[in-house]
C-alpha cells in the first residue's frame, strides 16, 4: 500500500471543510511510514531487502514496533490529532486528523504479509495481498479513484491542480510497482520513500490552495476562491 494510503485524507477533507487543509492530511496519511524511515535510519526499527519474499516487493518489515503495531500507530494518530487541535482548537479537525492516522494500519493489514503487530509482540498480522497483484493492484488504484472523486464533487476549484496531483500519485505507484526493486535497504532507501511522500505532500498543499469546500459555498458567494 502506497497512495491507497493518502485516500483516508481526500475523504476526510471532502466529507467537512472542518477537516485539516488537505497537505496536513497527506502527512497524517503517511505519519507512521515518516517515523518508521526516521527510525530506520538510526537503527531503531528495520527492515532488509529478501527477494521473493512476496510477489509484489521484497520488504521484510520484521521489526517495526513503534510505527506498525496498532497500538504504536494509534498513539501516533493521538500525538497527530492533539498537534492538529493545539493549532486549530477544532476538535473535529483533530478528530479526522487521528482518524486519517490511524487508517494506516487497517490499510496496511490488508496488504502486508504477517508483519503487522497489536502491541510489538510476536503475534504477527497481515492478510497479505501483496501476494496477489491482481487484486492488490486494482483495489490500491480503486480506493484512490474513489476517493479522488468524492473529494472533487465535494469541492469547488480549478481541476488542473488536483489532476497533476493525481497524474504524480499514478506516476509514483507505477514506479514502485514496475521500476527497478531496490536490492538492499539503507539510507538512500530510506530518503528516496521520504522524498516522495514529501513531493506529493507540497502538491496536496498546493491543490488544497486553489479549491474551497461546497459547504462554504452561499449565494453572495463568487466563483473565485475566497
Amino acid at each position: 500500500m502506497f497512495i491507497g494510503h493518502f485516500a483516508p485524507a481526500l475523504l476526510a477533507r471532502g466529507v467537512t471543510d472542518e477537516a485539516p487543509r488537505l497537505g496536513v492530511l497527506f502527512i497524517g496519511a503517511q505519519l507512521v511510514d515518516w517515523a518508521f524511515f526516521a527510525l530506520a535510519i538510526i537503527g531503531i526499527e528495520k527492515m532488509r531487502v529478501v527477494p521473493g519474499i512476496t510477489e509484489m516487493n521484497a520488504f521484510d518489515l520484521y521489526h517495526m514496533p513503534y510505527t506498525h503495531s496498532l497500538l504504536g500507530t494509534a498513539c501516533w494518530a493521538l500525538a497527530f490529532a492533539a498537534v492538529v487541535w493545539f493549532i486549530s482548537r477544532n476538535v473535529v479537525a483533530a478528530t479526522w486528523g487521528g482518524i486519517v492516522v490511524l487508517s494506516h494500519w487497517l490499510l496496511d493489514l490488508l496488504t502486508h504479509r504477517p508483519d503487522l503487530t497489536i502491541a510489538g509482540g510476536e503475534a504477527r498480522y497481515g492478510l497479505g495481498l501483496w501476494n496477489l497483484p491482481s487484486i492488490a493492484m486494482p483495489l490500491e488504484i480503486g480506493i484512490v479513484l474513489l476517493a479522488y472523486w468524492f473529494y472533487i464533487s465535494r469541492t469547488k476549484g480549478p481541476l488542473i491542480p488536483p489532476l497533476i496531483l493525481l497524474a504524480a500519485m499514478l506516476f509514483f505507484q507505477a514506479i514502485d510497482w514496475f521500476g527497478p526493486q531496490p536490492v538492499r535497504s539503507g539510507f538512500g532507501l530510506y530518503f528516496v520513500g521520504m522524498l516522495a511522500f514529501a513531493f506529493l505532500t507540497a502538491l496536496a498543499f498546493w491543490v488544497h490552495s486553489t479549491r474551497w469546500h461546497k459547504n462554504k459555498v452561499g449565494l453572495a458567494v463568487p466563483t473565485v476562491r475566497r
